[in-house]
């Protein structure tokens, strides 16, 4: 599939909506008031795929926002994380709540779980705090 582009395909729910999966593999039109009410549509199949965000990322790029692509990106990755975990990598991130060695070793497990983009900005973290003391102890 040729990359997706801002004139053509956004927004992707009314030009591209057979590109738009849950995580479970229903289309977005599956997802109404009554199969909610019928039971058919759990909370995962409410969550945003991996690949929606990639989507739009490509549909940022085109745009010239390469920063938003760069943060869906990285929020693509995290969809294979628990919410809770996200929150927990979150608060980690925030001014002095960690020392180096936490964020490296939050870093270490990002990369392992093939969130390699997150890694890379949890070590540049962990650099930019350590030089602006902002690292847990430096108060």
């Amino acid at each position: 599939m040729d990359r997706l582009h801002v004139k053509k395909d956004y927004p992707l729910a009314d030009k591209r909506p057979e590109l738009i999966l849950t995580p479970t593999g229903k289309k977005i039109d599956q997802i109404t008031m009554e199969q909610v009410l019928e039971g058919n549509v759990t909370i995962d199949d409410c969550r945003i795929s991996d690949r929606t965000l990639e989507y739009q990322a490509q549909i940022s790029e085109s745009a010239g926002n390469r920063q938003m692509a760069a943060n869906l990106r990285r929020a693509a990755e995290l969809t294979t994380f628990s919410d809770e975990r996200v929150l927990e990598i979150y608060g980690a991130l925030r001014p002095f709540r960690s020392t180096k060695e936490e964020l490296l070793k939050i870093a270490e497990e990002l990369e392992a779980k093939g969130a390699v983009l997150n890694a890379a900005f949890v070590r540049q973290a962990s650099e930019v705090y350590q030089k602006r003391k902002k690292l847990k102890g430096d108060k």
